[in-house]
């Protein structure tokens, strides 16, 4: 069965707004909530290299990839950085408390991580930001 393409690129608008809003609400904590100085200890207390540069790295892509998600914006590349974000967050510090996130484990990091590669692979969708700059491109070449 085939899905209708105004169907499909909806089901990408809701998921895009959905795991935008997650990953913005994480930047921010990271940014206003803990603190930079808070996000960078932590970094540093679970064995991140570069702890500064990562937990800016981290806190710019949640937040900046946040939004640009929800408005469907350079949806590929920031669906990998947010990926790379994931990698970064199972590595050091889900992945040895095990699947479930109420013993700390990697369960949402890797379903965000999951959706993150998704979005990247099948893109904005038609209601996007990045439909209407590659749909303008389209109409220049014909």
């Amino acid at each position: 069965m085939t899905i209708p393409a105004p169907a499909r690129d909806l089901a990408v608008l809701l998921a895009r707004v959905a795991v935008g809003v997650v990953f913005f609400a994480h930047g921010w904590q990271k940014l206003f909530t803990n603190g930079m100085e808070g996000t960078t200890a932590f970094f540093e207390q679970v064995g991140v290299p570069a702890a500064p540069v990562a937990a800016w790295f981290a806190t710019i892509v949640e937040l900046a990839g946040g939004v640009a998600l929800v408005i469907g914006l350079a949806v590929p590349v920031v669906g990998l950085l947010l990926l790379v974000d994931m990698i970064g967050a199972f590595a050091f510090v889900h992945a040895s408390a095990g699947l479930f996130v109420t013993e700390g484990g990697y369960e949402f990091v890797l379903v965000l991580g999951a959706a993150a590669l998704l979005l990247a692979a099948v893109g904005a969708g038609r209601y996007s930001v990045d439909h209407l700059l590659t749909g303008r491109r389209q109409a220049v070449r014909a």
